[in-house]
């Protein structure tokens, strides 16, 4: 996949070939200076479900980068009966059946004009197309009654900018970088504090304060849904189009609907929207023959544990050692996983209804924490009769 390599390159030109090589320095290797790397996707899961020994909030642990912006009391840093208290409050929020109905509410507008354009032969950018439709549905989960098409952008481009302060060396953010995303997320915080404060529960702020959440924990979600919750969307679809496309097998998914949930975690898997899980060690330990201590910072690589088992082909099944590990596993899975994925499906959807497609022009993005296209223009392909 020459076009999906591009992508990873762009994106991180130094860093992508170092991981790569690290890959074929075995299933965990210390590397001096960087930590304990983990390209084994068993080896990985062992480490996600022991959360008393290898932590989210310890030094190099994601802690040190989202407590600054966020505070103390997000899922993204924190650990043990606290987070545990928290996450079953919020798992209530993003059930299938909620996100299914909130997705078709919001998008259904967006999704409507893009058939319509499709249908008629119009190039679409599909990169575009994500960023207003992510920045329309993360609106409606932080109670921001979204606006133009513009303003999506702005709001996207605004989670963005943030995400991108971080790139896979970074440990943490210095002061005016801090400074810069707070002033982004205190407004948000805002809004979420007004929506939770009106306990409308058909609103996801409102039902925060049905299900027993204070506000500063809603306003804490709020900002960590704002950043983790529109590039991991708005990313993965393009791509998921192009490697389709490239590898053949577009119409093949586009005719059996059955098969686009696997399509989606096979691409997933393939381009890993958490190419790289940080964990803080707190008690000495041994995995996979490595002696760990306390205090080691463990990198676990998930982009390569996902791509050891080879090339994009959604038809092949998922060992269950990989069981969409780019989500996480144990008691830090992603709780917003429903909704990226009725995202994710009902966008895929539409565009698949429109094959046989062609891709008109294409361009990766630089300067990104997730690789992504910067632009992916596509067209319905009027194929000549006879």
């Amino acid at each position: 996949m020459a076009w999906e390599r591009r992508v990873q390159l762009a994106a991180h030109p130094l860093a992508y070939p170092m991981l790569r090589w690290l890959a074929r320095r075995g299933p965990i290797v210390r590397v001096p200076g960087l930590g304990v790397v983990v390209n084994d996707a068993g080896l990985a899961r062992e480490i996600l479900l022991d959360g008393e020994t290898f932590r989210k909030d310890g030094p190099g642990s994601p802690g040190d980068l989202w407590t600054p912006i966020l505070g103390p009391s997000v899922l993204l840093n924190m650990e043990g009966e606290a987070h545990r208290a928290l996450r079953r409050k919020l798992t209530e929020l993003f059930t299938p059946a909620y996100t299914e109905k909130l997705c078709a509410r919001v998008l259904a507008e967006p999704l409507e004009r893009l058939a319509g354009e499709l249908a008629r032969g119009t190039t679409v950018n599909l990169v575009d197309t994500m960023r207003v439709m992510a920045g329309a549905v993360i609106c409606e989960v932080i109670g921001l009654e979204a606006g133009s098409e513009a303003d999506c952008r702005r709001l996207f481009e605004q989670g963005e900018e943030i995400v991108s302060m971080v790139s896979l060396r970074t440990r943490t953010l210095s002061p005016p970088q801090v400074a810069k995303a707070k002033q982004v997320l205190e407004p948000i915080g805002d809004i979420a504090a007004k929506a939770y404060h009106a306990g409308d529960e058909s609103t996801v702020m409102g039902r925060m304060r049905v299900l027993g959440l204070s506000e500063e924990e809603a306003r804490g979600a709020a900002g960590a849904f704002f950043l983790t919750g529109t590039e991991t969307v708005a990313t993965l679809v393009p791509r998921l189009i192009a490697l389709l496309y490239d590898s053949g097998q577009l119409d093949r998914v586009a005719n059996d609907p059955r098969l686009l949930d696997q399509a989606i975690d096979e691409a997933m898997r393939f381009t890993t929207p958490t190419p790289i899980m940080l964990r803080s060690v707190h008690a000495p330990v041994e995995i996979g023959g490595v002696a760990i201590k306390p205090g080691d910072r463990v990198l676990i690589v998930t982009h390569n544990c996902c791509r050891a088992f080879g090339p994009f082909d959604p038809g092949r099944p998922q060992p269950p050692e990989l069981r969409r590990l780019w989500f996480g596993a144990g008691p830090h899975f992603c709780i917003g996983f429903p909704l990226a994925m009725s995202e994710i499906r009902a966008v895929a959807r539409v565009v698949l209804a429109s094959a046989p497609l062609r891709i008109v022009r294409r361009e990766p993005a630089r300067g990104v924490l997730i690789p992504t296209y910067r632009r992916l223009t596509i067209a319905r392909h009027h194929r000549e009769a006879g």
